[in-house]
């Protein structure tokens, strides 16, 4: 597992000046979209984590620095691939599946 929260968004305890986290909220028609998966593709597009989507949309990943590409899958919608370059610190990342 990647490491996501359960449940909310709280980084209560983690210190976000020596993590990278990459993080945000799946859309769809304007509203948060649960029940969709985000993958975590490096650099090469390799698989590395994937995580379901909270009840109000939400996904977090602890990654390293660099270059990524989120992967979002969800019922009824053609998969969304996202361009994320993660620094130290939070990468917050908004996704629009149609």
């Amino acid at each position: 597992m990647c490491g996501a929260t359960t449940g909310g968004v709280s980084l209560d305890g983690v210190d976000v000046s020596k993590q990278t986290v990459i993080q945000g909220i799946v859309h769809r028609d304007d509203a948060p979209l649960a029940g969709a998966y985000v993958r975590l593709l490096d650099a090469t597009g390799e698989f590395t984590a994937e995580v379901p989507t909270s009840a109000t949309g939400q996904f977090r990943f602890f990654a390293a620095p660099g270059s990524w590409t989120l992967r979002t899958l969800a019922p009824g919608a053609q998969p969304v691939d996202r361009p994320v370059v993660a620094q130290l610190g939070i990468t917050e990342v908004d996704v629009h599946v149609a």
